[in-house]
């Protein structure tokens, strides 16, 4: 039986920070990764999808928290196919590209500017690496990036490029987990030992991922991004703004168990962020899943643990 962590996707939301969860004297940024810490195992981060992260930055992300804390970081937008804008991209990367200008993709871009992309996002990540920190790099695939050969090279690839850090897989194009391919889909990705992400989401949209819980490497990874009926919506917020009732939970608690008596570790994390509703969801299941035969559950410190900076 392997070791479930739970946690959240964020814990710098404007609506969180509104909502009273962080106590009054918690007003920092470096506080609030502390006090997080002390109260759950694990962390998503989301903003390297919008912009790479500093290597500084992810130092102090290890300094701040504390030992066997853990980080999956989203990848940046650019190596997953989405779109990104000129402005994102490190000022010395992007001369003769307008800032303001229309959003970019790889294949816009010169060879030698991705390689340098890819090889600062990965060097940037590595003190999380080096301090035993860092879970797996999600790459979270658009609804345009079908099952074939040519996207199978491509996560391959970006397994490569990433190396030493390990890499995890979502898709939002529904032909890689429609019946007929969802165990060529799997059996892809546990040849290759690549974590994939189980998804609980609003069903019935092209970009709907059936909620299939499969073991394809000894990390596994879990994301729940609640029911909204706004699913659709350009608003974050309405899109995720979901809380799972207590009923919804119970129902997952088992079938995580089980997930983790196929790993050496399981990450679950709630990513409907808006106000308090992921880290409220996120400690109900966790004290659902202590009480679980069997089921081993991390525990987070006690207390904010403090390192010199």
């Amino acid at each position: 039986m392997g070791e479930v962590l739970v946690g959240t996707a964020s814990w710098t939301d404007k609506t969180l920070l509104a909502s009273g969860w962080y106590p009054p004297d918690v007003t920092t940024p470096e506080d609030r990764l502390r006090y997080y810490a002390s109260r759950f195992p694990l962390v998503e981060v989301d903003s390297t999808y919008y912009a790479p992260p500093a290597e500084q930055t992810a130092r102090l992300w290890a300094q701040r928290t504390p030992p066997r804390f853990i980080f999956d970081v989203k990848a940046f937008s650019l190596l997953t196919c989405h779109p990104t804008r000129p402005a994102a991209l490190p000022k010395d990367l992007r001369e003769g590209l307008d800032p303001a200008g229309k959003n970019l993709y790889v294949r816009d871009l010169d060879s030698a500017i991705v390689d340098a992309v890819w090889e600062r996002f990965v060097s940037a990540l590595l003190p999380l690496e080096d301090a035993g920190k860092l879970g797996a790099v999600l790459f979270q695939f658009p609804r345009w990036f079908p099952i074939g050969k040519h996207n199978k090279l491509y996560i391959l690839e970006c397994k490569r490029r990433c190396e030493p850090l390990r890499i995890s897989v979502e898709f939002r194009n529904r032909t890689w987990m429609s019946e007929e391919n969802q165990d060529e889909t799997l059996d892809f990705l546990r040849s290759y030992a690549i974590p994939y992400v189980c998804v609980d989401m609003p069903q019935g949209h092209p970009c709907s991922i059936p909620p299939v819980l499969a073991a394809t490497a000894d990390l596994e990874v879990v994301r729940f991004h609640g029911h909204s009926d706004k699913w659709t919506s350009r608003d974050i917020y309405e899109r995720f703004g979901y809380r799972y009732s207590s009923e919804e939970l119970k129902e997952w608690a088992p079938k995580l168990c089980e997930l983790a008596g196929h790993t050496s570790a399981t990450h679950v994390l709630m990513n409907n962020c808006y106000r308090d509703y992921a880290q409220t969801n996120a400690g109900q299941l966790a004290d659902l899943l202590k009480n679980m035969p069997a089921c081993t559950v991390r525990p987070p410190p006690a207390t904010p643990v403090r390192h010199p900076d």
